[in-house]
């Protein structure tokens, strides 16, 4: 989202019709715009938990509004004046983020659980410094942070990628302004090229990339360029643009109908940013080009009202602080949703903060050009300091509290060494990771293979065969079990899984190893309850052609909360569950007719759910470090159980 940017006449070859048009003055209906966009995120972010589009309207404005700006520019004085144009957005946009920042970091110290002061400090300073979306582009593409909390700051992603939009945006217009001149061509036509160019190339690569991986492709910059040069290119026709009144008062009204009904008819969080964002997009645009209309019946009437236009004049401060007070008051009340009067109290916290900041951050002097970048980052130091500072001693402190080990403030990241090494592939790569530990010449060698939850093993073998001089040889990949039948992941196909199959059980077939474990059910809280596909017994049946022996694991129950954070507010003894939440009164293993006879299964429940009970807490160790999966020091305590199913599958 962008602060407000004046829109003035689109340059001196078009300045007599561009007057015809705007009056020479900033246009009404884009304050008024803003203001159906933010109160569409805003209210579709805390009722119904949805996306609106209304973001995607903000990325297309600023292009329109940056490109304007830098043509008048360029137009004017025959060049780019980044320092100008940089102190101008630093002085504009950068106080509002700081303040928002410094109110962010008071509430996680009195709000949020400590679970999640390391990831929020790591978005603030991520927000702080525009790489947000990258940031939570990799948390969407890690397997283990798919169930994390929403973050109070998840929202600047948009800022972010806003921001590296600025950095680009003014030096492709520069090159585009040197290469013109040197034709001599007028550098608005250019440009107009160039920015249809970045629209073309960057729509199909968000096609593409939404199509392969939304998650991803929803926080991609490249993704989203496209959205921007849409608005480019509207600043630079937009002047030549003048249909009839009659088709202006329909554009304005189809224009807003199209805007309002998209988050209602399209579920926009999985779709988004490929072509369907060409919908909210296309009607911010009909409503740009209807611009005022004159008519007692035009869409810019409604637009142009007063409470429309002060609502756009506090958009940018408003949609900052929606999100993180909704995610304090979610935090405070413990509701996943709010009520109809936490739906009040959000909305009215929210504006009043809008208010205060627009008229705070408005009072700042910027005169000069140096001053309003200086003001600027000066702003934005406290907060890097504070985050920075906080981050450094928060693991430290919370280690040297002693009690439960790992402490659950930090009992997420309580993870397999193998994902610090890298070693775990992602869900959206099918390379195959191949790492070994132990001996260098092994009295026997021993093959992980399998999902997370094969990979949360990892340590209690790692231990077994340090002390008996082995070796493990990691083969994991995040949500892909060994099976023979095609896996899907997040509902939809994941043929990365079946390649990557493919290279494990080469890889298995080259080393020949001693034995290799995995796992041998599937818990699921669902209704279909704990399953042993036969695309795993079909598997263990390949693997014993090739003469490998196989134990799998009766897999780990699943918790219907996070245990850590419920362990840090409510205590040890109101975090346990049934062991029937997610396991089969018996193991399905223990039901297979006809086992393979290289296979030997193991079931460790009772250690994890003594007397059918599975704590959050056994003695003083933090089992889980989140809903499904164990900690690293929790593993490592099973190591003497679990080397005896070794040897027992190992034989004599």
């Amino acid at each position: 989202m962008s602060a407000p940017v004046d829109v003035l006449p689109a340059g001196r070859s078009a300045a007599r019709a561009a007057r015809a048009r705007t009056g020479n003055e900033r246009r009404p209906e884009i304050e008024g715009l803003r203001a159906v966009a933010v109160l569409l995120v805003v209210i579709y972010h805390i009722w119904p938990r949805r996306v609106s589009g209304g973001v995607d309207v903000f990325l297309m404005l600023t292009g329109f509004l940056i490109t304007g700006s830098l043509l008048r520019t360029v137009e004017r004085r025959g060049r780019v004046e980044f320092g100008a144009f940089a102190a101008r957005l630093a002085g504009r946009l950068l106080p509002a983020v700081a303040l928002v920042l410094l109110g962010v970091l008071a509430g996680t110290l009195l709000w949020l659980p400590r679970t999640r002061w390391h990831d929020t400090l790591a978005e603030v300073f991520a927000s702080a410094l525009y790489y947000e979306n990258w940031h939570l582009a990799s948390a969407a593409v890690d397997y283990l942070a798919g169930g994390n909390a929403a973050g109070p700051v998840q929202h600047f992603w948009s800022l972010a990628v806003q921001g590296q939009f600025y950095v680009l945006w003014p030096v492709l217009l520069a090159l585009t302004t040197a290469v013109a001149a040197r034709r001599g061509r007028s550098p608005r036509a250019a440009f107009l090229g160039v920015t249809a160019l970045v629209f073309a190339v960057s729509l199909a690569y968000s096609v593409a990339g939404t199509a392969a991986d939304q998650r991803w492709a929803y926080f991609d910059t490249g993704a989203r360029l496209w959205e921007f040069a849409l608005g480019g290119m509207l600043a630079v026709v937009l002047p030549y643009l003048r249909p009839p009144g009659a088709v202006r008062v329909a554009l304005g009204w189809i224009g807003l109908a199209a805007l309002v009904s998209c988050g209602l008819l399209l579920q926009v969080s999985t779709v988004f940013p490929g072509y369907a964002a060409l919908w909210p997009t296309g009607a911010g645009v009909m409503i740009i080009v209807a611009g005022v209309t004159g008519s007692a019946f035009g869409a810019d009437r409604l637009l142009t009202l007063r409470p429309m236009m002060y609502v756009g004049s506090i958009s940018y401060a408003l949609y900052l602080w929606h999100w993180p007070i909704f995610i304090f008051y979610l935090a405070q009340t413990g509701r996943t949703a709010a009520s109809s009067k936490g739906i009040a109290l959000v909305l009215v916290a929210s504006f009043v903060l809008a208010a205060a900041t627009t008229a705070l951050t408005g009072r700042i002097p910027m005169g000069g050009t140096a001053r309003p970048a200086a003001i600027g980052l000066a702003c934005l130091l406290p907060v890097l300091v504070v985050a920075g500072v906080w981050t450094s001693r928060l693991e430290d402190q919370v280690r040297r509290e002693g009690g439960i080990v790992p402490a659950p403030a930090v009992a997420a990241r309580d993870r397999p060494r193998t994902y610090a090494d890298g070693c775990n592939q992602v869900t959206g790569r099918d390379e195959l990771l191949t790492c070994r530990y132990g001996a260098a010449n092994p009295a026997r060698t021993i093959v992980l293979a399998g999902n997370s939850h094969a990979a949360h093993w990892f340590p209690a073998l790692h231990a077994i065969a340090d002390a008996n001089g082995w070796q493990v040889v990691n083969m994991t990949k995040g949500a892909c079990a060994l099976s023979t039948q095609p896996q899907r992941y997040q509902g939809r196909a994941y043929p990365s899984c079946d390649r990557w199959q493919r290279d494990v059980m080469a890889e298995v077939r080259r080393i020949g190893p001693d034995l290799l474990v995995t796992t041998a059910t599937i818990s699921s809280p669902f209704e279909r309850g704990e399953t042993l596909p036969k695309g795993y017994v079909e598997r263990w049946r390949q693997l014993g052609a090739m003469g490998v022996q196989v134990l799998a694991i009766r897999d780990t129950p699943r918790m219907p909360f996070d245990p850590p954070e419920c362990v840090e507010v409510k205590g040890p003894g109101a975090c346990v569950d049934d062991e029937r939440h997610s396991l089969a009164a018996v193991s399905p293993a223990a039901r297979l007719r006809r086992p393979p006879s290289n296979v030997t299964f193991a079931d460790l429940t009772p250690l994890l759910c003594p007397r059918d009970r599975c704590p959050s807490v056994v003695g003083n160790l933090m089992v889980y470090s989140d809903k499904g999966h164990i900690t690293a020091t929790f593993m490592r305590s099973l190591a003497p159980v679990l080397e005896k199913e070794v040897r027992r599958a190992l034989g004599p």
